[in-house]
């Protein structure tokens, strides 16, 4: 069976977020300058920016994580669950270097994200939004697919201007 196209994200919004609620994980993916795919465990953050899904990733800029995505900022996020709910996000990700943006994705962290996902980041980088090691990186997905499975009904949004 394959996935229904949806026109909008606002229509695969109410499981894209009851999905990433429950799994709250997820796995990141980036590709190396062979293409090999290398996969990651991570906590990202979401919100709706006009009718679009945007995330936040708190990371430290790791050499291969940095090195990955200066080669190919194509990712993608993989949420997963025992009952086979599933959120697949295909996306431009960019590390974020503007002092504001990074606070901005701290306080999202710090007081829990629109999706009610969140942590205290003081947990990683004790010295707060200034902390040298805190990083984000920006989240741009032009593919969201939602795969519910309890009978595996997919619903699938893309923003072809990010193709």
């Amino acid at each position: 069976m394959g996935a229904v196209k949806v026109d909008s994200f606002s229509e695969i919004e109410s499981a894209f977020v009851t999905y990433i609620q429950d799994i709250v994980y997820c796995t990141m993916i980036t590709v190396d300058s062979k293409g090999r795919p290398r996969a990651r465990v991570l906590l990202p953050i979401w919100e709706t920016v006009d009718g679009r899904p945007v995330g936040w990733l708190a990371a430290y800029k790791t050499p291969v994580k940095a090195a990955h995505l200066a080669g190919n900022p194509h990712t993608t996020y993989s949420y997963w669950n025992p009952r086979q709910n599933a959120v697949f996000i295909d996306s431009l990700s960019h590390w974020v270097d503007d002092p504001e943006v990074k606070k901005y994705a701290w306080d999202l962290y710090a007081k829990g994200s629109p999706q009610g996902v969140g942590y205290n980041p003081r947990n990683f980088w004790r010295l707060g939004p200034e902390d040298p090691e805190y990083h984000v990186i920006r989240i741009d997905p032009w593919r969201v697919q939602v795969l519910r499975g309890s009978d595996l009904s997919s619903r699938l949004w893309t923003d072809e201007s990010q193709r």
